[in-house]
């Protein structure tokens, strides 16, 4: 299975777990996943100062600046596999 494959059936499983994952969890896998189909995020784009949520999610995602597409892939496939290990699917 490529690469692509594996990160596409990942994202299809996260969106199939039992519960909701945590806040942080959800960040991380945000974070990964526009980095890898995305690419870095652009500060022309930053969310206002009053939209908290969009900040949250642009500031975990510009955290990931520089990771190539492949290594984002990679490590949100790591990220979705222990929370279907740990939470399951439905």
């Amino acid at each position: 299975m490529s690469l692509q494959e594996q990160f596409d059936k990942a994202a299809a499983n996260v969106k199939n777990l039992k519960t909701l994952p945590s806040d942080a969890d959800l960040l991380e896998l945000y974070a990964y996943f526009k980095q890898a189909t995305v690419g870095d995020a652009d500060a022309a784009n930053k969310p206002g100062l009053f939209d908290l949520r969009g900040k949250a999610k642009f500031e975990a995602w510009s955290g990931k600046k520089g990771v190539s597409k492949e290594d984002a892939q990679k490590a949100y496939i790591a990220k979705a596999d222990s929370l279907v290990a740990s939470i399951g699917l439905q």
